[in-house]
C-alpha cells in the first residue's frame, strides 16, 4: 500500500509551503484529502505579496495549518517536529538561484545547510518514514556529457547554490546510513508554470515582454534547458513519497532521481514561444555567459519512468500558455491612459 494511502492517513509536513512548487505540492496533497501542515520564513528575497497570495489560496483550505517558522532556528525547529509527529517531510524550503548565490553567497548558509541539517535532526528523533527534498539539476555543474545521469561524478559544482545542493544530498545520505532515515533527493530541472518565482527565466521574460522592456539572453541565447513543467513535478514528488526507499546489502536507504521533461530546448526557441504566447515580439538583449551558469540541462529520466512511472507530459507550448494565462490574471494590464478632453 502506497504510504501516503494508509488506512490512518500520514501526518504530512511541507517546508516551504508558501513557495512555488511548495504551493503546488500543498493543493495536491489537500485535494487527496491529506492533512498539510506548511512551514516558511516568508523572507523577501522575492516579492512578498506573491509569497502572501499563495499562502493565503492555501489557508483557505480547512486541512492546512500554517507555522512561521525559520528552519534555521533549532530549537523551534525541534519543537515543529516533536510537536508534528509527521510521517512524510517534504523539504522544499531553500535559498535559491544560482546567480543571487554569486551576489549573496552567505544568504545560503542558514537556509541550504543549517535549515537541511534542523530537517535531518527533526526526522532523526521523531521517527519520519520517508523525507523527500529537493535536490536541483545544477549539482551537474558543467558536464558536458548528454543527457545527465544520476550516477554520473557531481562532485565539480560551478556555483555555491548547487554546491549547497550537493552538501544536502551527502548530508542527507549520512542521516540514512546513520539513523535509517529513508531518503529521496530530487533534481529539479528548471521548473516552470503558473505562480512561480519572479527570479526565473520565464518571469522575467514575460514581465519584460508586456512592459516593453529587453530581455537579456545570456551566451548570445546559445544555451539549452529542459524545461519541466511544475504539475508534472509534483507528479513525480508523489509518486515518489508514495514508496520509500529500503536499505539493502548495506547500502542507505537514500536514493538519488532526476526529475525533468528529457528534451532540452534551445533558449532563442523558448523565447520564440513566449513571444507566440504572449502575441508581441521580445526586444532581446544579447549577453556573454554568467558566472556560476552552465551551458546545457537535459534530465536522463528513464529511472523515474522504470521505477515509478512517471514521465513529464506538459508540452512546451501548452506550460507556457498556461503561465502566460496566469501571468495576465495575476498582473493584469493597467487600462489605458484617458484622452485628454
Amino acid at each position: 500500500m502506497s504510504l501516503l494511502d494508509t488506512p490512518a492517513s500520514p501526518r504530512v509536513l511541507v517546508t516551504g509551503a508558501a513557495g512555488f512548487i511548495g504551493f503546488h505540492l500543498s493543493q495536491r496533497l489537500l485535494d487527496r484529502g491529506l492533512t498539510v501542515d506548511g512551514v516558511d520564513s516568508m523572507t523577501p528575497y522575492y516579492e512578498p505579496s506573491l509569497k502572501a497570495a499563495r499562502l493565503a489560496k492555501l489557508q483557505e483550505r480547512p486541512r492546512f495549518t500554517f507555522h512561521r517558522l525559520d528552519l534555521a532556528h533549532r530549537e523551534a525547529t525541534a519543537a515543529r517536529f516533536a510537536q508534528g509527529a509527521y510521517d512524510i517531510v517534504f523539504h522544499l524550503a531553500a535559498q535559491a538561484g544560482v546567480r543571487y548565490s554569486v551576489e549573496q553567497p552567505m544568504a545560503y548558509l542558514d537556509s541550504n545547510l543549517a535549515g537541511m541539517l534542523t530537517v535531518l535532526e527533526g526526522c532523526r528523533h521523531s521517527g519520519v518514514k520517508h523525507l523527500v527534498y529537493a535536490s536541483s539539476s545544477s549539482v551537474y555543474g558543467a558536464a558536458r556529457e548528454m543527457p545527465l545521469r544520476e550516477d554520473m561524478v557531481t562532485d565539480s559544482p560551478i556555483s555555491l547554490y548547487a554546491a549547497s545542493k550537493k552538501a544536502n544530498e551527502l548530508m542527507a545520505h549520512s542521516y540514512s546510513h546513520l539513523y535509517g532515515i529513508p531518503s529521496s533527493a530530487l533534481r529539479f530541472f528548471t521548473v516552470y508554470g503558473p505562480w512561480g518565482r519572479p527570479d526565473m527565466a520565464i518571469f522575467k521574460f514575460v514581465r519584460a515582454i508586456f512592459e516593453g522592456q529587453p530581455i537579456d539572453v545570456y551566451n548570445h541565447g546559445q544555451l539549452r534547458r529542459d524545461f519541466t513543467f511544475v504539475d508534472d513535478v509534483v507528479d513525480a514528488v508523489l509518486a515518489v513519497a508514495a514508496v520509500p526507499p529500503v536499505a539493502r546489502d548495506g547500502q542507505a536507504a537514500h536514493r538519488v532521481l532526476n526529475v525533468g521533461h528529457n528534451g532540452p530546448v534551445p533558449l532563442m526557441d523558448f523565447i520564440a514561444c513566449l513571444e507566440r504566447a504572449c502575441g508581441r515580439e521580445a526586444i532581446k538583449n544579447l549577453l556573454p555567459m554568467q558566472a556560476g551558469d552552465v551551458p546545457d540541462t537535459w534530465a536522463d529520466t528513464s529511472r523515474l519512468e522504470r521505477e515509478f512511472g512517471v514521465r513529464a507530459g506538459t508540452c512546451l507550448q501548452e506550460g507556457v500558455q498556461r503561465f502566460v494565462d496566469w501571468y495576465r490574471t495575476y498582473y493584469p494590464p493597467a487600462p489605458p491612459a484617458a484622452s485628454p478632453s
